[in-house]
């Protein structure tokens, strides 16, 4: 059942906690959602959280744990012994008891490894270990339903009821030869209608979409949403099926890769969330704060350049935010636009024809903005039109380069191996910064002639 997380209920728990009520909390958390405990956990005392999951069977805190926050699951399985952390492991789908094992300390990891009572549970997980963490056998789980092609629908059954206990969702039923290869994937409506006595390899459906253990996640996420897929198998370089991905562990991977491109965008060098220490914190924003800082060390040895057009014409030292804004403002906006396509893989045409677009775009873009620039100046500031007119073409001029520089650094960085994602935030306002003062005073110098 839902339930609504407020004040009187964490008390209410911390109380009973403390008076080890045992079978009040059993009875309190009995109907209760794992993900709803999981938020109830959030913001209880550690010492609770430890006593709670003790309390709970390992069947519900194996989904608790997983829906926990990084750094609260590691401050949980800190107070956990391996033989506690083998329990509730044993109780999780082999992609989620990887990702716990993947967490731990490679000592502790070998002994919860040695409790584990189900071999085969174990060396699949094991396995997965292998994989790369964003890679498709790194999400992957082995859980799931598979059937011979050469069994007949009445020999298979049981089979396929004994391999569904052991999946949480049946997605679908995968079809593989002897050697295990992939061949096709099974309709259950086909399966119900057709006789007992006839053989999978004359009702299952050849056409199948899959994905390579070593394909990168965001392209098994662009495969699934283009597809409409609650799953897809996951085969080896052999074409052997090795396990499947679900919609929930994509979900679960696009909301971390989105986070972290976020952070990124926003000059946040590591993945950090507002519960660790100053300095963790300090680590990841730091670099890039110094990067901002050269740049404002360029930008005014840029402006010390133009000394005597400032003394001339001290009107133009007040545009300068404008103009270091609209650059900075701009160049997101197009790298942001290149990102999307990038990540989308719906990033059309040569990156001539996207340049001419982008050029086009910043051209009408920037004589509007020009004309009410220049209406402003004149007719609000009461400036000479001489001077509107310098700002308005530089204006045209930043917008026009800094669209450019937004377009083509994230296309570069991306055939570069490097993550686009890093042209945004800083990155792209620093550079835009510089250009664009220097711009903007290079045209005052050649209109104003100072």
């Amino acid at each position: 059942m839902a339930v609504e997380l407020n004040e009187d209920l964490i008390q209410q728990v911390e109380q009973l906690v403390e008076q080890k009520a045992d079978e009040k909390l059993l009875d309190l958390f009995g109907d209760i959602h794992h993900a709803d405990i999981a938020e109830i956990l959030d913001d209880l005392e550690q010492r609770s959280v430890t006593y709670v999951i003790k309390l709970l069977g390992s069947e519900k805190t194996a989904e608790v744990l997983m829906e926990l926050d990084d750094d609260d699951r590691e401050k949980i399985l800190e107070n956990l012994s391996a033989r506690e952390i083998a329990s509730e492991i044993q109780e999780m789908d082999t992609d989620d008891a990887a990702d716990i094992l993947a967490e731990l300390d490679l000592i502790i990891r070998q002994r919860v490894i040695a409790y584990l009572d189900d071999e085969e549970h174990a060396s699949n997980i094991l396995e997965l270990l292998k994989y790369d963490e964003n890679s498709a056998g790194g999400l992957m789980a082995k859980e799931l339903v598979k059937i011979n092609e050469n069994r007949s629908v009445t020999n298979c059954m049981s089979q396929m009821r004994e391999q569904a206990e052991e999946v949480t969702r049946v997605h679908s039923i995968y079809v593989v030869d002897d050697q295990d290869r992939l061949k096709g994937r099974l309709s259950l409506k086909d399966l119900l209608t057709a006789a007992s006595s006839a053989n999978i390899s004359d009702i299952y459906i050849t056409k199948v979409d899959f994905v390579d253990v070593n394909t990168e996640g965001e392209e098994v996420a662009r495969i699934m949403q283009k597809y409409d897929l609650e799953a897809i198998p996951v085969v080896n370089e052999l074409g052997r099926l090795m396990g499947r991905v679900t919609i929930d562990d994509m979900v679960d991977f696009i909301k971390e890769e989105a986070e972290r491109d976020y952070q990124l965008a926003a000059g946040i060098s590591e993945d950090v969330d507002s519960g660790d220490t100053v300095w963790q914190l300090t680590r990841a924003r730091l670099p890039w704060l110094i990067l901002a800082l050269i740049g404002g060390f360029i930008s005014v040895n840029v402006l010390g350049l133009f000394q005597p057009a400032m003394r001339a014409h001290e009107v133009l030292f007040f545009f300068v935010p404008l103009i270091a804004a609209m650059a900075g403002n701009v160049g997101v906006q197009s790298s942001a636009i290149v990102l999307q396509g990038l990540a989308n893989k719906s990033l059309k045409g040569t990156l001539w024809q996207r340049l001419i677009k982008e050029i086009l775009l910043s051209l009408l873009n920037g004589f509007i903005l020009a004309i009410l620039l220049i209406c402003g100046s004149v007719f609000i500031l009461g400036l000479d039109f001489t001077i509107g007119l310098t700002v308005a073409i530089s204006l045209i001029s930043v917008i026009l380069t800094a669209s450019m520089i937004g377009t083509l650094i994230p296309i570069i960085l991306d055939k570069q191996g490097i993550d686009p994602a890093m042209a945004t935030g800083p990155f792209i306002t620093t550079s835009n910064d510089i250009c664009g003062i220097l711009i903007f005073f290079s045209i005052a110098k050649w209109i104003l002639g100072f």
